[in-house]
């Protein structure tokens, strides 16, 4: 018997330390929330429909075939955020949509998400996700690439059934890019004379492509002007970016429980990751050399991730990581200034939030 998914993030009691106003004003600690209390508007306004998408996930994981439905619920119910189908539903709720498309949209773009993961977890040759083995260190990769493409399939299923072009368009078109973008990262993949613009244009791919149509639709299924839907697309891919650059300075600031994955992944994996870019660029001979052999030969010692780390800090690179970030979520901010306020503006605001102060 399949247990429940549980689709409500799991919300850590970060502490900020500090934040700054637009002005440069200093919050103190205690006026700063945490970031459960950041995603608490978004999470009550999407309550009700996340039940009924939760729902269908265990449905449409079902087959025949019984590895599918294993692996498959092995990756989603081991946690995760579930922000990309909550953004579906906000963003259609802040355009007054009142049919039940989102729902069935917002499912598809969980699985589209879940299917990536497995595709992603093949290709970086990961060995943990969310904290768990990742299936392909339980049922190999080809099982995993063909679970992750039954999952793409069932998510174009279900868009069929919601019946909108639109839509079918726009998450048909991120699903193209984001598989450009892990062929990108493929290419880029060890290379150390990878540039910043490269970079950006990997993640914008890879990860900003979902986040940008996950908002995008919901315009789209309220069949919304087209600046509504340019001005969602435009929150749902700068969100993205500061989300993917927040992960990356986190890789080598952060802690293993929030991660899902122990710190330093990244590293002992070889990515090229913006921190590691800025490191590699404002580095000495010296240094570059040490990034070589560790990133490009995979020679990794003991004392490598606390060099790499030290490294990082001198150059400020995980700091101008952060910094990238914010300005992102600046954008995201901005992009929703020409809705009406209310609660479902407000929410989307707060996940801009939430992204930036989980590196606090």
């Amino acid at each position: 018997m399949v247990r429940p998914i549980a689709w409500a993030i799991e919300l850590q009691e970060t502490s900020i330390t500090t934040r700054k106003s637009p002005v440069g004003v200093v919050v103190p600690l205690d006026e700063a929330r945490t970031a459960g209390e950041r995603l608490a508007p978004l999470l009550a306004l999407v309550n009700e429909d996340m039940n009924a998408i939760n729902r269908i996930i265990l449905d449409k994981a079902v087959s025949h075939v019984d590895l599918i439905p294993k692996l498959t619920h092995h990756l989603v119910n081991s946690g995760g955020k579930r922000l990309r189908p909550m953004l579906a539903i906000a963003s259609s709720k802040l355009c007054g949509y009142t049919g039940q498309g989102h729902v069935k949209t917002a499912a598809a773009i969980e699985f589209m998400h879940t299917a990536t993961l497995l595709h992603d977890d093949v290709v970086d040759e990961s060995d943990t996700r969310r904290g768990h083995k990742t299936a392909r260190l339980i049922w190999g990769n080809q099982a995993t690439v063909l679970v992750g493409d039954f999952l793409l399939g069932q998510a174009f299923r279900m868009l069929v059934d919601v019946g909108s072009l639109s839509v079918l368009r726009i998450l048909s078109n991120a699903a193209a890019t984001i598989a450009e973008g892990e062929v990108m990262q493929l290419a880029a993949a060890k290379n150390t004379a990878t540039t910043e613009d490269a970079y950006l244009s990997i993640i914008d791919a890879k990860t900003a492509a979902l986040f940008a149509a996950a908002s995008e639709v919901g315009a789209a299924l309220s069949k919304r002007p087209a600046d509504e839907e340019a001005a969602l697309r435009s929150y749902g891919r700068n969100l993205g970016l500061a989300f993917q650059l927040v992960d990356d300075a986190l890789d080598y600031g952060g802690d293993s429980a929030r991660l899902g994955k122990s710190v330093g992944d990244d590293f002992r994996e070889g990515k090229i990751t913006l921190p590691v870019i800025l490191s590699f660029r404002r580095g000495n001979d010296q240094e570059r050399a040490f990034w070589n052999r560790t990133i490009v030969e995979g020679k990794i010692e003991d004392s490598d991730l606390q060099e790499a780390i030290r490294l990082m800090k001198r150059h400020n690179a995980i700091a101008d990581t952060l910094e990238r970030a914010r300005s992102y979520g600046s954008v995201a901010h901005d992009a929703l200034a020409i809705f009406p306020d209310g609660a479902e503006k407000s929410a989307l605001r707060d996940v801009i939030a939430f992204c930036i102060s989980r590196a606090h």
